[in-house]
């Protein structure tokens, strides 16, 4: 995972599926098109749940990866 710069930040450390992903959904139907969102999820279900939405939905995941048992997503939003 290399460093990526973000316009805004959501944490959903505690929550399971599939409150990450309805979270996620939430803030980033509020950004513009091309804002980058970073989540940090501790359900390791995130893990195919994120890239899953957001394909699904045509948001792409920039980048993604675990620190310190955090799980990272860096997601673009689509159109």
């Amino acid at each position: 995972m290399t460093q990526q710069t973000y316009d805004d930040e959501l944490d959903c450390s505690g929550m399971n599926c599939p409150l990450p992903v309805l979270k996620t959904k939430m803030k980033i139907d509020e950004m513009t098109k091309g804002a980058v969102l970073l989540v940090s999820t501790t359900d390791p279900g995130s893990c195919k749940d994120m890239p899953a939405w957001a394909s699904r939905v045509g948001h792409k995941i920039v980048d993604s990866g675990e620190v310190d048992g955090r799980f990272l997503f860096y997601v673009q939003k689509g159109e």
